[in-house]
Parts: C-alpha cells; sequence; structure tokens
C-alpha cells in the first residue's frame, strides 16, 4: 500500500518542498493550511501531477481546542479519499517565528510561541497517533538555534528545545508500536519564515553563508530532501536522533 504523510503547514515554505519530495518519492499527502487556501490548493494540483493523492486541510495549530475535530475530519479524508483507515508519517512543522530580545518579549508572544512549538506538536500527536499505522513515523521539526544562538531568538529557541525532548519520550513510548521518532533541525533557509529575513536581506544572508562549511544558505529544496531521506523505508531504524540539516552551520 502506498505510504501517508500528513504535513502540518504544507501549503509554503519547508511544509511544501517536504510535500513534494516526499510525493516524488511516491507518497501520497495530506497537508495542513492555516490561511493560504490558494497556495495549499497548488501544492495538492503539484502532488496530484507527480501522480499521487493529496488533500489540503484547514488548521490553526495555535489553537488546541480544534485539535480533535481535526482529528475526527483526518479520519473522514482517510475513509473516503484514501479507502483506508489509517495514515504512515506524522510531520509537525508548522509554527511561526518570533525575532525579540527576551527582555522585551511579551508574554502574549511567549505564550504564541508555546501554543504553536509546544501545545501544537504535544497535543495534536496525541490525537493523530491513534490514526497511525504500527510501524510508522513521527518527525517533528525543530531549530538550528537550539544549538546556534543568535541573540533575538530566545523564546523561539527554548520551545524548540522542549520539542527535542518531546522527541525523546515519544520515541520511548511508541517503541512497542514500532514507531520511530526524530527530530529535525534545519539551519538558516531561503523562505518568507520571518519575513524573508535571511532570504531577502543580503547581508544577513552572507553573514550566515560565511559561518557555514558548505559556504551557502540552505534551500527549502534542501530540507525537503532530507525529510524524504529521514522518511525513506530503509530508514526506520533511526530512532530518537535530533537530526540537524544546516550544511554545517557553526561547526
Amino acid at each position: 500500500m502506498t505510504k501517508l504523510a500528513l504535513i502540518t503547514g504544507g501549503s509554503r515554505g519547508l511544509g511544501r518542498s517536504m510535500a513534494l519530495h516526499l510525493a516524488r518519492k511516491g507518497r501520497d499527502i495530506i497537508l495542513t493550511y492555516q490561511r493560504d487556501k490558494a497556495s495549499a490548493d497548488e501544492v495538492v494540483e503539484a502532488i496530484k501531477a507527480k501522480g499521487q493523492r493529496a488533500v489540503a486541510l484547514q488548521l490553526d495549530v495555535a489553537r488546541a481546542e480544534t485539535f480533535s475535530s481535526f482529528a475526527e475530519t483526518v479520519k473522514m479524508v482517510l475513509r473516503d479519499t484514501f479507502n483506508r483507515s489509517e495514515f504512515d508519517y506524522l510531520i509537525n512543522n508548522a509554527g511561526s517565528g518570533l525575532h525579540q530580545n527576551l527582555m522585551e518579549t511579551t508574554e502574549e508572544q511567549f505564550m504564541q510561541m508555546m501554543n504553536e512549538h509546544i501545545k501544537a506538536p504535544f497535543f495534536l500527536s496525541q490525537r493523530l497517533i491513534p490514526l497511525m499505522a504500527d510501524g510508522g513515523r513521527i518527525l517533528n521539526v525543530s531549530s538550528g538555534l537550539t544549538r546556534i544562538i543568535h541573540p533575538g531568538y530566545g523564546a523561539y529557541a527554548i520551545m524548540k528545545t522542549a520539542v527535542e525532548a518531546l522527541t525523546l519520550y515519544l520515541a520511548k513510548e511508541l517503541g512497542p508500536r514500532r514507531i520511530a521518532v526524530n527530530t529535525l533541525a534545519p539551519g538558516a533557509i531561503e523562505t518568507d519564515f520571518r519575513g524573508g529575513a535571511v532570504r531577502d536581506n543580503k547581508d544577513v544572508n552572507a553573514q550566515i553563508a560565511a559561518i557555514t562549511a558548505l559556504g551557502r544558505v540552505g534551500l527549502p529544496d534542501d530540507i525537503g530532501g532530507v525529510v524524504a531521506a529521514i522518511l525513506d523505508d530503509e530508514a526506520g531504524w533511526i530512532n530518537g536522533q535530533r537530526i540537524e540539516a544546516s550544511g554545517g552551520q557553526a561547526i
């Protein structure tokens, strides 16, 4: 049976690249979007053009109270669109960034980061794991900023550090079901993340490239390719690991 991946935040940036790379590997896709349905539909059509099935579902990962109803929607889509009751891969990818010095970070900003980057992967996984096949995979997206310290990213980075701990506990607790759980920690990537700062600011881009062993800033396809490799059928023995994909940034 064709493997099926559910990717949160799959309409743009890294999530879009993940979806397209997995489709090239013969995977079907359920992707979520927050507001931009048009972009999500474009990704769905691109996946279908590769011969795979795909569905886009609306989800705001900052609203944990909607996760139960979202899981019911996923259950219906599995039945009606994919003629099955389970999916194979969960990628917790969605979320925004924050650049604000710790002394200036507001409680509202802090709670937004917590809702998106801790509550979402914790409670969304809790709702969706019962719909996953035994022997499946979970990939939690963290950040290179849990290792590479740049002032202004403290609130965001500590949430991602919690994601890395979540990965370890999920890997241990889901072991009896043979579900492997890993963390992917991308380095700086040219996307619209945080207003496209890395992509559009030439000085920032050059500074990061200068401290990266491979001599450039990452591109979305660098991350999409890594995800496809981690979720390859022959990579199932990787479990409980933090895998950084940064081109050797700050080593």
